[in-house]
């Protein structure tokens, strides 16, 4: 038995469904992008993370808890600058109805819209400026949702094995059967959860005003491989003028990491 890791970059993205994961060496873990949305939204790009199973807890269903252990574990800055990847010009991708894009912006905005064939699904769509207060007041409390037909598909397929109703918002027919929803729009808000932590895998902070609609992990991660790809749409800059509401912009990047201990994930931004 020995240690295996599995950096947290799109070079590693495998078993894309209804969560992210990643594998190096036969090995692999599960559902990351809460997490990950968490710790790149606060300013950490340099930690290791322990698991004892090929899955990230999926705590409350929102990335809260996670934002609470960083506060608890205390954070070092590091002397290095921390680089940035600046768009410069449009970058989008289009599969059907589902469209992502990232546009020229002095900040990390995200827009985000979403239509469902649902009573209270039809459409919402929200933008966010992304700063480590906007993210953890805003963003990081919103929860999970499924609908009540896709659970035991999940469960046939290995994920959510350590789901239940209280750490998702689950939708049956005509409305939510568990808990009162955090926000009103609560639903696109976890989608801006999730492209933030699917974004993170493109290994630096991003600039730029992220625009999806019914986009969904597999395009998120599809078009972070695109941006390494246009490596002509960005530029990489130090503590640029214009972002001081940027969390961390005195630390140093590192390449999110994603390492296993013998059978057990360890997961490292």
């Amino acid at each position: 038995m020995g240690d295996y890791e599995v950096p947290a970059t799109v070079h590693n993205l495998a078993g894309i469904q209804l969560a992210t994961g990643l594998a190096r060496n036969e090995v692999s873990v599960e559902t990351v992008e809460h997490l990950l949305a968490a710790l790149v939204s606060v300013g950490i790009d340099n930690v290791a993370i322990e698991l004892n199973s090929p899955e990230v807890p999926i705590m409350d269903g929102s990335a809260a808890p996670f934002i609470y252990l960083i506060h608890e574990a205390g954070v070092k800055r590091l002397q290095k600058p921390r680089r940035y990847l600046k768009i410069i010009r449009p970058i989008a991708i289009s599969r059907g109805d589902k469209r992502i894009a990232l546009y020229p912006s002095d900040h990390f905005k995200v827009t985000y819209s979403i239509s469902y064939d649902h009573p209270l699904l039809r459409h919402q769509s929200r933008t966010v400026r992304i700063t480590e207060d906007s993210f953890v007041e805003e963003v990081a409390p919103a929860r999970t949702f499924t609908f009540l037909k896709d659970v035991e598909m999940l469960r046939q397929n290995g994920l959510a094995l350590g789901g239940s109703l209280e750490n998702a918002i689950v939708l049956g027919e005509t409305g939510v059967l568990n808990n009162a929803l955090r926000f009103e729009d609560e639903f696109v808000r976890h989608k801006i959860l999730d492209a933030i932590g699917d974004l993170a895998l493109v290994g630096h902070p991003v600039i730029g005003h992220l625009v999806a609609h019914r986009a969904g992990h597999a395009l998120h991660t599809e078009f972070a491989a695109k941006i390494l790809e246009e490596s002509h749409s960005w530029r990489l800059v130090e503590a640029p003028a214009g972002i001081a509401g940027i969390a961390g912009i005195n630390d140093a990047p590192i390449p999110l990491p994603v390492s296993v201990k013998s059978a057990a994930p360890r997961l490292a931004n």
